[in-house]
């Protein structure tokens, strides 16, 4: 298991389908116009400024496409990174580096986006406890990846799959109402019924349904698209009782409003399903350029 924190061979999986999708019928313009035999080498530059994330991936895509590809690393994932930055080279036949180059800055791009906009919100939040989590609004097919990338921005995990906590929702509440059960013994039930070590975690809309959530034995109270004020109500009520949670609605213009009502956490999708890729290119350098 890697830092990305996934097997090597997870990892060939999810650049394969991504090359698979690209390359799968060849590269028509390289194999018409590039001979084979002509080597060189290529930057990777950054055109902007960001948090770096995933330049493993991008170099487990080069590798994938040509392991006789020479990749030599000069800033790790994590890095402030500033518009003319280069990031690493590749050396090598140039076809390969041509038939990689889009699958790799795809990731590169989008990973590094993420994390860039993590370190927004993180920034935002400085000198306040609350912590900012992703959630499972991620590309399917990459949530390890995208999770990671927001950790490289400073943003914490929440759930990486359903069975990684409880989280009663209100389309949860909405099927077991019909059957007359309330708040209060929905958590009951889910208490009583949860597998060792996972804590028992549910969303509401109001102060009252906070109380009885925490009432009934929940670990973690989800705000539901509360008003700072409303969420600084459940927080003087139930503070130091369970963790509180706000979600929903919040932007870089008011989550430091949210933190600063005392909550603990700090929900956004926008992380993984709305932000903007990092520029990053992939430049040939002319001088290198040779035919063997």
């Amino acid at each position: 298991m890697n830092k990305l924190g996934l097997s090597e061979e997870q990892l060939n999986n999810i650049v394969d389908l991504a090359l698979a999708e690209d390359t799968g019928h060849g590269d028509a313009t390289s194999e018409a116009l590039i001979p084979p035999e002509l080597q060189g080498k290529a930057s990777l530059l950054v055109k902007a400024r960001g948090i770096l994330a995933g330049i493993e991936v991008a170099r487990a895509v080069f590798l994938r496409v040509d392991p006789s590809l020479e990749f030599d690393l000069f800033i790790e994932d994590g890095a402030r990174v500033k518009r003319g930055d280069i990031i690493a080279t590749v050396s090598g036949r140039v076809i390969s580096i041509l038939k990689a180059e889009r699958v790799a800055l795809n990731f590169l791009q989008r990973l590094s986006g993420i994390a860039s906009q993590t370190a927004r919100y993180v920034a935002r939040t400085r000198g306040l406890t609350a912590r900012i989590t992703d959630t499972r609004k991620t590309t399917p097919g990459l949530r390890m990846l995208e999770k990671y990338a927001v950790r490289m921005g400073d943003g914490r995990n929440h759930r990486f799959h359903l069975g990684d906590g409880i989280l009663i929702k209100d389309n949860h509440l909405a099927a077991l109402r019909t059957s007359g059960m309330g708040l209060k013994e929905i958590v009951a039930q889910a208490r009583k019924n949860a597998p060792q070590g996972l804590k028992v975690e549910v969303e509401v809309t109001s102060a009252q349904e906070a109380l009885d959530a925490a009432e009934a034995g929940a670990d973690i109270i989800m705000l539901d698209n509360m008003s700072p004020d409303e969420m600084g109500r459940v927080v003087s009520l139930l503070s130091g009782r369970v963790e509180i949670e706000a979600s929903g609605g919040i932007t870089l213009a008011n989550v430091r409003a949210a933190a600063m009502t005392g909550v603990d956490i700090i929900s956004i999708g926008a992380l993984t399903h709305s932000s903007k890729a990092l520029d990053i290119s992939l430049e040939l350098e002319p001088q290198t350029l040779k035919l063997f």
